[in-house]
């Protein structure tokens, strides 16, 4: 899909001035994005196996769901929306709770610049793993794994392969915010 998307500032202002996603990542436009991150009370945190038909870190395991946020849309709102995109999981905007605005800004060899701002949120996963319906143009798979599991694969980021290696201080952040809210 090819969504008109929202140009923020450097900052993350709105300014009133949209373009097509494809247009925002070849010229680097700053925008916004919302991450979610589902954990359950057993201390176990859902992660997403990106598609491996994704241009960027195709096959690694990242957020449990991720995307852009379409013009004139709310955060929240595009939380939700993409949260049923891609797990099929219907969500209150009410259960999210943000954890914090994390800069993205990187150049990949492919000619994409992403000049993201990721609003971050996490939330309880209140259902079975069962009961999701990854989509299949984003997810490969999906996975509960426990915190400890989740912080020995970080460790080893460099050379396991399962994370995408630079967001290693993003995820300590986010599995610290889950902790606070499972204890």
């Amino acid at each position: 899909m090819n969504e008109y998307i929202d140009i923020v500032t450097e900052t993350g202002e709105i300014t009133g001035q949209s373009a097509l996603k494809s247009v925002i990542h070849s010229k680097g436009y700053y925008h916004n994005t919302v991450h979610i991150w589902f954990y359950n009370k057993q201390g176990e945190v859902l992660l997403q196996q990106r598609a491996k038909t994704k241009i960027i870190c195709p096959l690694l395991w990242d957020v449990s769901v991720a995307g852009h946020i379409d013009a004139g849309e709310t955060l929240t709102g595009g939380a939700v929306r993409e949260i049923q995109e891609e797990i099929g999981l219907h969500i209150s905007e009410k259960n999210l709770h943000k954890v914090g605005i994390f800069e993205c800004f990187k150049r990949y060899p492919n000619g994409i610049i992403d000049n993201e701002f990721h609003h971050t949120y996490i939330a309880e996963l209140k259902v079975k793993l069962s009961e999701l319906t990854p989509q299949k143009e984003e997810v490969e798979a999906l996975k509960l794994v426990t915190i400890s599991t989740f912080e020995v694969l970080l460790e080893n980021s460099n050379s396991n392969g399962h994370f995408i290696a630079s967001n290693t201080e993003y995820y300590k952040h986010i599995l610290q915010a889950i902790k606070g809210q499972i204890n």
